[in-house]
């Protein structure tokens, strides 16, 4: 037995799909399907059920599954803990999504690069809901999140500002002399929404639903750059963070009646060992202020 084929077998399990493990952990699906027939030899043993699209975990595979996944806890434990002995130098791996990076990066990195030299950061792009889900698989170490979604409870989490949502427009809109807007008042018109798997997505849809409106987006986009143009060409007006008009030059942001919050905050495993890098870098994102 090898700790990648525990990996592997363990990523089927999650995915329910050798197709979708191997998109995910960049490996070939014959890779993937030899580490498994190798533990089914191995200790003669059916871990799946199989159909033509699905990957069922047989009664003896759950508990194969149950029992790898505390190994390979033990295992990801461990190794950092002999690093931080051997002060190996490894990337704390980050996730945030497009339009959080906008308000906390760069200015934020280069922060903790002058707090804490030498301590690398590599940032990997996700909504809040897939960075959340990359954390808990142990694919991240932290993850700048919205905080506002159901799952949060299965992290470690702390709150580091709250942000009040704010619809931009173009100086042509119609709307553009108004002091606030409503959300009977967006009945009809073109919107453009960040990508649907996002938390603020699922708020507003709430909203919409909640009113009895069936929202009119024209586009779902996860960069600012494309939603400011397409704000900017009079093709619909956008949800924004109060805080990024300040990259929305010539445009309006008009306040939401009643209030839209969102709670900003960072995110990471329970239950798990942090090793001294994560530490400083989560100790430094509890008392940034962006």
């Amino acid at each position: 037995m090898k700790i990648i084929q525990l990996e592997y077998f363990c990523a089927v399990s999650r995915y329910h799909s050798i197709t979708q493990a191997a998109q995910n952990l960049y490996v070939t699906q014959p890779a993937i399907s030899n580490a498994i027939r190798e533990l089914e030899k191995e200790f003669s043993i059916c871990l799946f059920s199989r159909t033509k699209n699905h990957m069922t975990l047989t009664k003896e595979g759950e508990q194969f599954y149950q029992k790898a996944i505390k190994l390979l806890e033990m295992v990801n434990q461990t190794s950092m803990e002999l690093y931080d002995l051997g002060k190996q130098v490894i990337p704390v791996r980050i996730g945030i999504p497009p339009l959080l990076s906008t308000v906390f990066f760069p200015d934020m990195l280069i922060a903790f690069q002058k707090a804490c030299p030498g301590i690398p950061v590599e940032l990997y792009e996700y909504g809040s809901i897939r960075a959340a889900q990359l954390v808990e698989e142990d694919m991240l170490d932290l993850a700048l999140v919205n905080m506002n979604f159901y799952e949060l409870d299965k992290l470690n989490s702390s709150r580091i500002m709250k942000e009040r949502l704010v619809f931009c427009v173009s100086p042509e809109h119609p709307f553009s002399r108004e002091k606030e807007v409503t959300i009977d008042m967006l009945k009809d018109q073109p919107l453009i929404l960040y990508n649907t798997d996002s938390v603020q997505n699922a708020t507003l849809n709430a909203l919409f639903e909640g009113h009895g409106i069936k929202p009119n987006v024209i586009l779902s986009a996860s960069q600012l750059y494309t939603i400011r143009n397409f704000i900017q060409c009079g093709l619909g007006g956008a949800f924004l963070f109060s805080s990024l008009m300040k990259y929305m030059k010539g445009l309006k942001g008009l306040p939401v009646t009643p209030a839209i919050e969102q709670e900003i905050g960072i995110v990471w495993q329970k239950g798990r060992y942090i090793n001294s890098r994560v530490e400083k870098f989560l100790s430094f994102a509890q008392r940034y202020v962006p």
